[in-house]
């Protein structure tokens, strides 16, 4: 309130709003940085013990889709840390809030010591959780989509103790943890790691068979649940796979196994953690309309401070979930301004801006698919999380074509397990309609590029 804070934000605001001014579009290096920069990525691939998976190294500025790297370079960020950056880079709204957040006494907020911040944005979670008839009851904050995820599980083993398996699908990923690693289906991810939790897979939808792809997964779901009779305290859902493809489910195939696992008193953990503001709705069971399903919410990425919500069911006994941090001030301080932007409506519904920044893409997706189907399949996805299958589908050309785009300035990330795909997980918050059309010219250019290049190392 003190006006001399006042005029020193609104001082550097002014100063944020006109340097963002210079970043228009996607740029080329800057010679003179070059050996500088190699020297740095190097450096960091030593410290950090591996390479990074691309050259970025950013210099800490941007503007909505644009990042600036440290070699001067300029990109159109169309992964966003993984979906993370859901109000791209340098955004003023946000900024001011990280302005307030740095003033206050204390860099980090925990288990211990909180403040009033805290209790805001825990409500706020469960009141837009709860706005279509969900009945989450709590929230408990924390620092990754994989605590998120890992207090899920903590919760529905107390709960449902002395289970000690869980349900999810084949192709699922839940994260990287020791316990979580065994729910992530890929085998590559927990190499060398002891099996830390036993974990039966089912089959995900099938859009091209949904009556049989629901029925096959429904027998496999009684076969685990009859072969271990009440030892499975949850199953995890990702409604549409991340990771695994950007494969969306459907309602009646969430509905069938949603009563199933009702019916066997099985926790329901709906993982949002990548989902959470990029489906039409913005919380994916909401777009399925699996409300009344709702036992556990994992919420992530998109949200900054991450969280765990559940129904009373579910509270645990004390000590059960606790952490030194919970999240940053600051980071706080950006998951309130998300939260209340999701709120406000002009993001969701057929009409809101993921619907119309989904609609961009997936329009240029589909015509460049038909003039070139050899090239490009899709789109695949779901509202601001899509993909396509470029090429043969293999990872040497997924990751051909994203090398491409990149060095013609827009970065992008690969996804799916047998068949890989390149993904797009845009700042839907902030990004122009102009800015999607650029990016579907580079990618026009970039799929020309490498198809010449595969046409004459094939002698084509």
């Amino acid at each position: 309130a003190d006006p001399r804070v006042a005029e020193a934000k609104a001082s550097l605001l002014a100063a944020l709003r006109e340097h963002r001014g210079r970043l228009v579009g996607p740029k080329a290096a800057q010679p003179g940085l070059a050996l500088a920069y190699r020297d740095a990525l190097d450096r960091f691939a030593e410290v950090r013990g591996g390479g990074l998976f691309y050259p970025y190294l950013g210099s800490g500025f941007g503007s909505g889709a644009l990042v600036e790297l440290a070699d001067g370079s300029v990109k159109l960020d169309m992964i966003c840390g993984i979906g993370v950056h859901y109000f791209g880079h340098g955004d003023p709204e946000l900024s001011e809030h990280l302005i307030d957040a740095a003033l206050q006494d204390t860099v980090m907020q925990g288990n211990l010591q909180q403040t009033a911040a805290s209790l805001e944005l825990s409500a706020s979670f469960l009141a837009l959780a709860n706005d279509r008839g969900a009945a989450l009851d709590h929230c408990f904050l924390t620092t990754s989509g994989a605590m998120a995820n890992e207090n899920a599980l903590k919760l529905a083993f107390h709960r449902h103790a002395p289970a000690d398996r869980v349900l999810a699908f084949a192709g699922a990923f839940a994260g990287r943890s020791i316990a979580l690693s065994q729910v992530t289906d890929n085998p590559a991810y927990r190499l060398g790691l002891p099996t830390a939790l036993a974990v039966d897979f089912v089959p995900f939808y099938d859009a091209l068979d949904p009556d049989g792809s629901r029925e096959r997964t429904l027998s496999a779901l009684r076969g685990h649940l009859d072969r271990h009779p009440g030892r499975h305290a949850a199953m995890v859902l990702e409604l549409v796979q991340g990771e695994g493809g950007y494969y969306p489910g459907d309602r009646r195939f969430f509905e069938a196994i949603g009563s199933l696992l009702r019916e066997r008193e099985v926790a329901i953990v709906f993982d949002e953690v990548q989902t959470f503001g990029r489906t039409p709705e913005p919380f994916a069971f909401q777009h399925f309309g699996l409300d009344a399903f709702a036992d556990i919410v994992t919420v992530g990425k998109a949200s900054q401070v991450c969280a765990t919500l559940f129904t009373d069911a579910y509270r645990p006994g004390p000590g059960l979930i606790s952490q030194t941090f919970t999240g940053a001030t600051a980071s706080i301080a950006a998951a309130r301004y998300v939260v209340e932007r999701f709120a406000r409506g002009d993001l969701f519904g057929e009409a809101g801006r993921v619907a119309e920044v989904s609609r961009r893409f997936v329009d240029g997706f589909e015509e460049l698919s038909k003039a070139h189907p050899d090239r490009l399949r899709g789109p695949f996805g779901l509202g601001a999380m899509l993909a396509f299958t470029p090429f043969d589908g293999s990872r040497a050309s997924t990751r051909r074509l994203l090398d491409e785009l990149f060095s013609r300035g827009v970065v992008a990330f690969s996804t799916g397990g047998r068949v890989s795909r390149v993904r797009f997980l845009p700042p839907v918050g902030v990004i122009r309609d102009e800015e999607v059309d650029r990016v579907l010219e580079i990618l026009e250019v970039s799929l020309d590029t490498v198809a010449a290049a595969l046409a004459a190392e094939s002698g084509g």
